[in-house]
Protein backbone atom coordinates (compact mmCIF):
# COMPACT_ATOMS: atom_id res chain seq x y z
CA UNK A 1 0.00 0.00 0.00
CA UNK A 2 1.97 3.63 -1.09
CA UNK A 3 2.63 5.62 1.75
CA UNK A 4 -0.17 8.36 2.78
CA UNK A 5 0.20 10.12 5.91
CA UNK A 6 -1.88 13.14 6.87
CA UNK A 7 0.41 16.54 6.38
CA UNK A 8 -2.21 19.43 7.24
CA UNK A 9 -5.65 19.69 9.75
CA UNK A 10 -7.94 22.58 8.83
CA UNK A 11 -10.44 23.99 10.80
CA UNK A 12 -13.68 25.68 9.82
CA UNK A 13 -16.72 27.58 11.18
CA UNK A 14 -19.83 27.91 9.57
CA UNK A 15 -23.39 28.97 11.49
CA UNK A 16 -26.64 26.76 9.95
CA UNK A 17 -29.70 28.81 10.47
CA UNK A 18 -32.70 26.59 10.79
CA UNK A 19 -34.91 26.62 7.89
CA UNK A 20 -38.08 26.55 10.05
CA UNK A 21 -37.21 30.15 12.23
CA UNK A 22 -37.29 28.63 15.78
CA UNK A 23 -37.02 24.78 16.66
CA UNK A 24 -39.06 23.92 19.75
CA UNK A 25 -37.64 20.59 21.95
CA UNK A 26 -39.09 19.22 25.18
CA UNK A 27 -38.38 21.39 28.43
CA UNK A 28 -38.40 24.68 26.61
CA UNK A 29 -35.52 24.23 25.04
CA UNK A 30 -35.53 26.53 21.41
CA UNK A 31 -33.01 27.13 18.84
CA UNK A 32 -32.54 28.87 15.50
CA UNK A 33 -29.37 28.21 14.70
CA UNK A 34 -26.58 25.58 14.62
CA UNK A 35 -22.92 25.97 15.38
CA UNK A 36 -21.40 23.69 13.06
CA UNK A 37 -17.13 22.77 12.48
CA UNK A 38 -16.26 21.92 9.36
CA UNK A 39 -12.90 19.73 8.98
CA UNK A 40 -9.90 19.41 5.89
CA UNK A 41 -7.92 16.81 6.11
CA UNK A 42 -4.54 16.87 3.48
CA UNK A 43 -2.35 14.63 2.58
CA UNK A 44 1.30 14.72 1.58
CA UNK A 45 0.22 13.45 -2.14
CA UNK A 46 -3.15 16.29 -1.77
CA UNK A 47 -6.12 14.47 -1.32
CA UNK A 48 -8.05 16.18 0.80
CA UNK A 49 -10.87 14.60 3.26
CA UNK A 50 -13.79 16.35 4.95
CA UNK A 51 -15.82 15.77 8.00
CA UNK A 52 -18.58 17.79 9.85
CA UNK A 53 -19.54 17.46 13.58
CA UNK A 54 -22.80 20.29 14.60
CA UNK A 55 -23.83 19.85 17.71
CA UNK A 56 -27.41 20.52 18.15
CA UNK A 57 -26.46 23.18 20.63
CA UNK A 58 -25.46 22.57 24.34
CA UNK A 59 -28.91 20.90 25.82
CA UNK A 60 -29.04 17.80 23.65
CA UNK A 61 -26.12 15.70 24.88
CA UNK A 62 -22.49 16.35 26.68
CA UNK A 63 -21.66 18.16 23.94
CA UNK A 64 -21.17 21.80 21.96
CA UNK A 65 -19.64 23.46 19.58
CA UNK A 66 -16.64 25.47 21.38
CA UNK A 67 -16.20 22.05 22.59
CA UNK A 68 -15.80 20.27 19.33
CA UNK A 69 -13.02 23.24 18.15
CA UNK A 70 -11.37 22.72 21.41
CA UNK A 71 -11.20 18.99 21.34
CA UNK A 72 -9.82 19.05 17.80
CA UNK A 73 -6.79 21.58 18.57
CA UNK A 74 -5.99 18.81 21.50
CA UNK A 75 -5.99 15.79 19.38
CA UNK A 76 -4.99 17.26 15.44
CA UNK A 77 -1.60 17.53 16.54
CA UNK A 78 -1.37 14.01 17.50
CA UNK A 79 -2.57 12.84 14.06
CA UNK A 80 -0.05 14.56 12.21
CA UNK A 81 2.25 12.20 9.77
CA UNK A 82 -0.12 9.03 10.33
CA UNK A 83 -1.83 7.27 7.53
CA UNK A 84 -5.30 8.39 7.53
CA UNK A 85 -6.95 5.11 5.98
CA UNK A 86 -6.21 2.96 9.00
CA UNK A 87 -9.14 4.42 10.53
CA UNK A 88 -8.83 2.08 14.17
CA UNK A 89 -5.54 3.24 14.82
CA UNK A 90 -6.71 7.08 14.08
CA UNK A 91 -9.40 6.33 16.59
CA UNK A 92 -6.93 4.79 19.26
CA UNK A 93 -4.52 7.42 18.90
CA UNK A 94 -7.96 10.18 19.19
CA UNK A 95 -8.91 8.41 22.32
CA UNK A 96 -5.13 8.26 23.97
CA UNK A 97 -5.47 12.18 23.45
CA UNK A 98 -8.29 12.93 24.56
CA UNK A 99 -10.86 11.25 26.74
CA UNK A 100 -15.00 11.05 25.23
CA UNK A 101 -15.57 14.27 23.71
CA UNK A 102 -16.73 12.40 20.63
CA UNK A 103 -18.33 15.31 18.89
CA UNK A 104 -14.84 16.27 18.54
CA UNK A 105 -13.21 13.72 17.14
CA UNK A 106 -16.24 12.94 14.80
CA UNK A 107 -15.08 15.62 12.05
CA UNK A 108 -11.80 13.92 11.72
CA UNK A 109 -12.63 10.23 11.33
CA UNK A 110 -15.14 10.95 8.66
CA UNK A 111 -12.30 12.81 6.66
CA UNK A 112 -10.21 10.37 7.15
CA UNK A 113 -13.29 7.40 5.75
CA UNK A 114 -13.32 10.53 2.76
CA UNK A 115 -9.85 10.35 2.05
CA UNK A 116 -9.00 6.53 2.42
CA UNK A 117 -12.31 6.20 -0.44
CA UNK A 118 -10.86 8.49 -2.34
CA UNK A 119 -7.17 6.85 -2.12
CA UNK A 120 -8.75 3.77 -3.33
CA UNK A 121 -11.26 4.54 -5.99
CA UNK A 122 -14.55 3.64 -3.84
CA UNK A 123 -17.46 5.47 -2.61
CA UNK A 124 -17.31 5.13 1.76
CA UNK A 125 -20.12 3.02 1.90
CA UNK A 126 -18.20 0.46 -0.46
CA UNK A 127 -15.56 0.67 2.54
CA UNK A 128 -18.02 0.18 5.49
CA UNK A 129 -19.10 -3.45 4.37
CA UNK A 130 -20.38 -2.64 1.11
CA UNK A 131 -23.83 -1.15 -0.23
CA UNK A 132 -27.13 -2.67 -0.34
CA UNK A 133 -29.65 -2.17 -3.03
CA UNK A 134 -31.75 -0.25 -0.77
CA UNK A 135 -33.18 3.39 -1.88
CA UNK A 136 -32.90 4.48 1.99
CA UNK A 137 -35.92 6.16 2.95
CA UNK A 138 -35.62 9.98 4.47
CA UNK A 139 -37.54 11.22 7.76
CA UNK A 140 -38.78 14.45 8.51
CA UNK A 141 -38.33 16.05 11.93
CA UNK A 142 -41.16 17.93 13.10
CA UNK A 143 -40.95 20.23 15.99
CA UNK A 144 -42.92 20.94 18.88
CA UNK A 145 -46.12 23.29 18.02
CA UNK A 146 -49.90 23.29 18.12
CA UNK A 147 -51.11 20.12 17.33
CA UNK A 148 -53.14 21.40 13.58
CA UNK A 149 -49.32 23.04 12.36
CA UNK A 150 -47.92 20.08 13.27
CA UNK A 151 -50.33 17.86 11.37
CA UNK A 152 -49.86 20.71 8.59
CA UNK A 153 -46.18 20.09 8.69
CA UNK A 154 -46.28 16.64 8.45
CA UNK A 155 -48.44 17.11 5.22
CA UNK A 156 -46.02 19.49 3.61
CA UNK A 157 -42.96 16.89 4.18
CA UNK A 158 -45.58 13.95 2.72
CA UNK A 159 -46.44 15.88 0.03
CA UNK A 160 -42.28 16.65 -0.67
CA UNK A 161 -41.95 12.71 -1.00
CA UNK A 162 -41.09 12.00 2.95
CA UNK A 163 -41.82 8.74 4.13
CA UNK A 164 -41.24 8.83 7.89
CA UNK A 165 -41.56 11.41 10.16
CA UNK A 166 -40.35 12.29 13.83
CA UNK A 167 -42.62 14.07 15.80
CA UNK A 168 -41.52 16.38 18.42
CA UNK A 169 -42.85 16.29 21.84
CA UNK A 170 -42.98 18.29 25.04
CA UNK A 171 -43.23 16.07 28.06
CA UNK A 172 -46.86 17.37 28.96
CA UNK A 173 -49.14 14.70 28.72
CA UNK A 174 -52.33 16.47 27.79
CA UNK A 175 -50.78 18.13 24.88
CA UNK A 176 -48.32 16.02 23.76
CA UNK A 177 -51.48 13.18 23.33
CA UNK A 178 -53.12 16.11 21.06
CA UNK A 179 -49.88 16.52 19.21
CA UNK A 180 -49.20 12.71 18.34
CA UNK A 181 -52.89 12.22 17.55
CA UNK A 182 -52.76 15.29 15.16
CA UNK A 183 -50.21 14.37 13.36
CA UNK A 184 -50.95 10.52 12.88
CA UNK A 185 -54.17 11.43 11.10
CA UNK A 186 -53.87 11.20 8.06
CA UNK A 187 -51.18 8.20 8.11
CA UNK A 188 -50.98 5.96 5.09
CA UNK A 189 -49.90 3.06 4.05
CA UNK A 190 -45.82 2.72 4.50
CA UNK A 191 -45.08 5.57 6.11
CA UNK A 192 -43.36 5.15 9.67
CA UNK A 193 -43.48 7.48 12.94
CA UNK A 194 -40.99 8.47 15.22
CA UNK A 195 -42.59 10.14 18.44
CA UNK A 196 -39.41 12.02 19.95
CA UNK A 197 -39.33 13.46 23.32
CA UNK A 198 -35.45 14.28 23.36
CA UNK A 199 -35.66 12.60 27.43
CA UNK A 200 -38.43 15.23 28.60
CA UNK A 201 -40.49 12.50 30.05
CA UNK A 202 -40.50 10.69 33.15
CA UNK A 203 -41.86 7.48 33.73
CA UNK A 204 -45.56 8.81 35.26
CA UNK A 205 -46.10 11.11 32.46
CA UNK A 206 -44.88 9.04 29.42
CA UNK A 207 -47.54 6.55 31.52
CA UNK A 208 -50.16 8.86 31.08
CA UNK A 209 -49.72 10.27 27.00
CA UNK A 210 -49.58 6.84 26.53
CA UNK A 211 -52.81 5.98 28.41
CA UNK A 212 -54.48 8.91 26.72
CA UNK A 213 -54.06 8.07 23.46
CA UNK A 214 -56.58 5.48 21.23
CA UNK A 215 -55.87 2.08 20.56
CA UNK A 216 -54.30 1.24 17.08
CA UNK A 217 -51.65 4.09 16.77
CA UNK A 218 -48.72 3.00 15.14
CA UNK A 219 -45.27 4.68 15.95
CA UNK A 220 -42.32 4.17 18.11
CA UNK A 221 -41.43 6.03 21.13
CA UNK A 222 -38.05 7.34 21.00
CA UNK A 223 -35.67 8.88 23.57
CA UNK A 224 -38.57 9.10 26.45
CA UNK A 225 -36.33 9.52 29.92
CA UNK A 226 -33.55 11.51 30.70
CA UNK A 227 -31.91 8.17 32.36
CA UNK A 228 -31.24 4.28 31.78
CA UNK A 229 -33.28 3.75 35.33
CA UNK A 230 -36.35 5.44 33.62
CA UNK A 231 -36.33 3.88 30.29
CA UNK A 232 -35.93 0.60 31.32
CA UNK A 233 -38.98 1.14 34.03
CA UNK A 234 -41.05 2.45 31.37
CA UNK A 235 -40.20 -0.31 28.93
CA UNK A 236 -41.40 -2.76 31.29
CA UNK A 237 -44.69 -1.21 31.42
CA UNK A 238 -45.53 -0.57 28.21
CA UNK A 239 -46.33 -2.40 24.66
CA UNK A 240 -44.99 0.67 22.68
CA UNK A 241 -41.58 0.08 21.06
CA UNK A 242 -39.34 2.13 22.35
CA UNK A 243 -35.42 3.23 20.68
CA UNK A 244 -32.94 4.98 22.91
CA UNK A 245 -30.79 8.07 21.35
CA UNK A 246 -29.28 10.64 23.56
CA UNK A 247 -28.45 7.82 26.12
CA UNK A 248 -26.84 5.55 23.06
CA UNK A 249 -23.82 6.64 23.01
CA UNK A 250 -21.41 4.19 22.87
CA UNK A 251 -20.36 0.48 22.05
CA UNK A 252 -20.61 -0.15 26.20
CA UNK A 253 -24.27 1.67 26.62
CA UNK A 254 -25.30 -0.30 23.25
CA UNK A 255 -24.56 -3.66 24.80
CA UNK A 256 -25.82 -2.99 28.55
CA UNK A 257 -29.48 -1.97 26.41
CA UNK A 258 -29.47 -5.55 25.33
CA UNK A 259 -28.02 -7.29 28.20
CA UNK A 260 -31.28 -5.40 29.96
CA UNK A 261 -33.72 -6.04 27.09
CA UNK A 262 -34.47 -2.25 27.42
CA UNK A 263 -35.71 -1.14 24.03
CA UNK A 264 -36.55 -2.74 20.24
CA UNK A 265 -33.93 -0.40 18.95
CA UNK A 266 -31.59 3.15 18.75
CA UNK A 267 -31.19 6.65 16.72
CA UNK A 268 -27.83 6.35 15.69
CA UNK A 269 -26.56 9.95 15.65
CA UNK A 270 -22.51 9.83 13.96
CA UNK A 271 -21.44 12.06 15.27
CA UNK A 272 -23.10 11.33 18.79
CA UNK A 273 -20.65 7.80 18.48
CA UNK A 274 -17.24 9.68 17.38
CA UNK A 275 -17.69 9.14 13.80
CA UNK A 276 -18.25 6.79 10.85
CA UNK A 277 -15.61 4.03 12.54
CA UNK A 278 -17.65 3.79 16.04
CA UNK A 279 -21.20 3.79 14.13
CA UNK A 280 -19.87 0.92 12.01
CA UNK A 281 -18.91 -1.08 15.22
CA UNK A 282 -22.55 0.29 17.16
CA UNK A 283 -23.97 -1.09 13.69
CA UNK A 284 -22.81 -4.50 13.92
CA UNK A 285 -23.63 -4.87 17.34
CA UNK A 286 -27.22 -3.57 16.50
CA UNK A 287 -27.68 -6.32 13.66
CA UNK A 288 -26.00 -9.21 16.19
CA UNK A 289 -29.32 -8.50 18.36
CA UNK A 290 -31.65 -7.97 15.82
CA UNK A 291 -32.80 -4.42 16.49
CA UNK A 292 -33.67 -1.76 14.33
CA UNK A 293 -32.48 1.82 14.40
CA UNK A 294 -32.33 5.03 12.22
CA UNK A 295 -28.88 6.62 11.30
CA UNK A 296 -29.57 9.73 12.00
CA UNK A 297 -27.01 13.03 13.01
CA UNK A 298 -27.97 15.30 15.73
CA UNK A 299 -28.07 18.45 12.87
CA UNK A 300 -25.95 19.16 9.91
CA UNK A 301 -25.21 20.28 6.61
CA UNK A 302 -24.69 18.54 3.05
CA UNK A 303 -21.13 17.34 4.19
CA UNK A 304 -23.05 15.89 7.35
CA UNK A 305 -26.06 14.17 5.74
CA UNK A 306 -22.97 12.41 2.93
CA UNK A 307 -21.58 10.31 6.15
CA UNK A 308 -25.58 9.21 7.54
CA UNK A 309 -26.61 8.47 3.66
CA UNK A 310 -23.07 6.20 3.12
CA UNK A 311 -23.36 4.49 6.76
CA UNK A 312 -27.03 3.63 5.78
CA UNK A 313 -26.64 2.66 2.66
CA UNK A 314 -24.79 -0.33 4.14
CA UNK A 315 -27.99 -1.43 6.61
CA UNK A 316 -30.39 -4.60 5.44
CA UNK A 317 -33.79 -3.26 5.05
CA UNK A 318 -34.96 -5.66 7.46
CA UNK A 319 -33.56 -3.22 10.21
CA UNK A 320 -33.24 0.13 8.74
CA UNK A 321 -36.16 2.45 9.42
CA UNK A 322 -34.86 5.42 7.85
CA UNK A 323 -32.06 7.93 7.14
CA UNK A 324 -32.84 12.05 8.49
CA UNK A 325 -32.85 14.51 5.81
CA UNK A 326 -30.54 17.28 7.84
CA UNK A 327 -29.89 19.40 5.21
CA UNK A 328 -33.91 20.10 5.01
CA UNK A 329 -32.86 21.74 8.53
CA UNK A 330 -30.96 24.40 8.01
CA UNK A 331 -30.94 27.29 4.97
CA UNK A 332 -27.26 26.56 4.40
CA UNK A 333 -25.37 24.74 1.73
CA UNK A 334 -21.98 23.97 2.31
CA UNK A 335 -20.99 21.59 -0.42
CA UNK A 336 -22.30 19.83 -3.56
CA UNK A 337 -22.97 15.99 -4.83
CA UNK A 338 -24.77 13.56 -6.45
CA UNK A 339 -27.32 13.31 -3.30
CA UNK A 340 -30.83 13.55 -4.64
CA UNK A 341 -34.22 12.57 -2.98
CA UNK A 342 -36.20 10.99 -5.01
CA UNK A 343 -39.90 10.10 -3.87
CA UNK A 344 -38.78 10.46 -0.27
CA UNK A 345 -35.71 8.05 -1.05
CA UNK A 346 -31.89 8.27 -1.65
CA UNK A 347 -29.13 6.03 -2.36
CA UNK A 348 -25.52 6.76 -1.66
CA UNK A 349 -23.58 7.94 -5.41
CA UNK A 350 -21.46 5.84 -6.54
CA UNK A 351 -18.43 8.24 -6.74
CA UNK A 352 -14.92 8.18 -4.77
CA UNK A 353 -14.90 8.82 -1.22
CA UNK A 354 -18.29 10.95 0.29
CA UNK A 355 -18.47 12.16 -2.80
CA UNK A 356 -19.17 16.18 -1.92
CA UNK A 357 -17.37 18.84 -3.09
CA UNK A 358 -17.53 21.86 -0.56
CA UNK A 359 -18.45 25.57 -0.98
CA UNK A 360 -15.00 27.73 -0.04
CA UNK A 361 -16.60 30.78 -0.69
CA UNK A 362 -19.20 29.08 2.05
CA UNK A 363 -17.04 28.07 4.58
CA UNK A 364 -14.41 30.90 4.14
CA UNK A 365 -11.36 31.05 5.99
CA UNK A 366 -9.86 28.37 8.28
CA UNK A 367 -10.29 29.43 11.64
CA UNK A 368 -7.66 27.24 12.36
CA UNK A 369 -4.73 24.79 10.83
CA UNK A 370 -2.57 22.04 11.99
CA UNK A 371 0.58 20.85 10.35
Amino acid sequence: MPDLQIKKIDVFQVDLPYSGGVYHLSGGREYTSFDATIVRITTQTGIEGWGESTPFGSTFVAAHALGVRSGIAEIAPKLIGLDPRRVDRINEVMDAALVGHEHAKAALDIACWDIFGKSVGLPVCELLGGRTELALPVISSIHVGEPEEMRARVAQHRDMGYLGHSIKVSGEPVSDSARLQSSLADKRPGEFFIVDANCGFTVETALRMLRLLPDGLDFILEAPCATYRECVSLHRRTNIPIHIDELAISEASIMQLIADDAAEGIGMKITKNGGLTKSRRIRDICLAAGYTFSVQDTVGSDIAFSAIVHLGQTVPEKFLRCVLETRDMVTLKTADGPFHVNGGRITAPNVPGLGVQPRLDVLGQPVASYF
